[in-house]
């Protein structure tokens, strides 16, 4: 009989959730001072904190918006994405990123991914036809793509990169930044959405960025965040400001406020603290897991350091683990798990829609079919990340 057959004991007190953010006191007297501003939506706090996240990556320009979804629809509008045209995305994401695609009235082309969760060079390639107008990998969990080869093909090709960054913040690629200006070559059309989202490494519990070192298309970025009102509308309730705006094009509100720029300014700050304890929990993890058969990770790069947004075990199927009952058990020890992601053609709409099928895209389905998250992030005790341990090894060993 197996340990998980055996063992009903939940090995905590308390339930742990799947991901809880680390907010300080700092953020929160930052909040406060907003709130008894007066000044509560897009305001001098946005721009203090595009100004420091610009710095951060080592950037020209930094747009901040609502959402990273809401970021990578205004990037694919501001390039002119349409009906007819098609951007190709890796299936293994969320679905807001094919999501934004279909938004505009494109066809997302779904592509496969390596064993490291990444979108792959192949696979883009092969993808390319004369309707293709733009390429949105995503840099999986935390470490990021084989950008030199996208980036070559792209240029060739010429074709713009969209970088989904939700995962990435923080995250280094051969020595440079995600989001970086330098990243790319010459020529190269970049831009680079990220999330802060209340599980990200840097929360504004809503929110995200948008970087890029080309001029024109963070003034049309920008332009698109707001409604398409002329630059620095904010500032017309200033006593610098005017009354008078014009709307140079049918726009979104996609705004950051200065609520959420509270948070972040202060989160940005400690990020690479983050970061090291994510890094430091990853490595225990690797550590207790390289001797359980039954478990494997990811492929793991040399020349990119991983920042760790998700822990993602896979469960071998010959050891007879099956992934719900997994589930299930460690929410029975009172640790909560999640799974990352479903991969896009699977779900209904986009097998109705587009004619997707299960075995279209193997790699992406084979990591999905035996994949689970586990807890990792910066509010976790030592004795919370040994309680993971022990309840994984319990459920895998015989």
């Amino acid at each position: 009989m197996s340990a998980l057959m055996r063992q009903k004991r939940p090995v905590r007190e308390q339930f742990l959730p799947y991901a809880l953010p680390l907010i300080g006191d700092e953020e929160i007297a930052e909040v406060v001072d907003s709130l008894r501003s007066g000044w509560i939506s897009t305001g001098p706090k946005v721009k203090r904190f595009e100004t420091d996240f610009a710095a951060y990556v080592g950037t020209k320009h930094a747009i901040a918006v609502s959402s990273c979804t809401a970021g990578l629809h205004i990037a694919l509008t501001a390039l002119g994405i349409g009906p007819g045209d098609e951007v190709i995305v890796p299936t293994l994401t969320f679905c807001a990123t094919a999501n934004v695609v279909v938004h505009l009235g494109a066809r997302p082309v779904l592509v496969d991914v390596g064993a490291d969760g990444n979108v792959t060079p192949e696979a883009i390639a092969a993808a390319i036809t004369p309707r293709t107008k733009a390429v949105v990998p995503v840099h999986f969990a935390g470490q990021s793509c084989d950008l030199a080869s996208i980036y070559d093909i792209a240029l060739e090709r010429g074709l713009p990169v969209i970088e989904d960054a939700a995962h990435a913040a923080g995250s280094i690629y051969r020595g440079k930044k995600i989001g970086s200006d330098v990243l790319g070559p010459a020529g190269l059309t970049r831009i680079t959405v990220f999330s802060f989202y209340a599980t990200k490494n840097l929360t504004t519990g809503e929110g995200g960025m948008i970087t890029t070192a080309d001029a024109s298309l963070a003034e049309r970025m920008r332009l698109l965040s707001l409604h398409g009102m002329s630059r620095d509308a904010w500032k017309r309730y200033t006593s610098a400001g005017s009354w008078y705006y014009e709307v140079i094009a049918a726009g979104y509100k996609n705004n950051m406020t200065d609520i959420q720029a509270s948070l972040g300014l202060h989160q940005l700050r400690r990020l690479d603290e983050f970061t090291a304890i994510r890094q430091r929990y990853a490595a225990r993890y690797d550590e207790a897991f390289g001797a359980l058969p039954a478990v494997s990770m990811l492929t793991r790069h040399s020349d990119r350091n991983h920042v760790y947004h998700l822990y993602v075990i896979q469960l071998d199927p010959r050891a007879g683990i099956e992934r719900a009952t997994f589930a299930e058990a460690m929410r029975d020890r009172k640790i909560g798990t999640s799974v990352h992601f479903i991969p896009v053609h699977l779900h209904p709409f986009y097998a109705e829609q587009f004619g997707y099928r299960r075995g279209d895209l193997p790699v992406a389905e084979a990591i999905y079919d035996r994949s689970m998250s586990l807890p990792l992030y910066p509010l976790m005790s030592e004795h919370d990340l040994e309680d993971v341990i022990a309840a994984v090894a319990d459920l895998v060993q015989e």
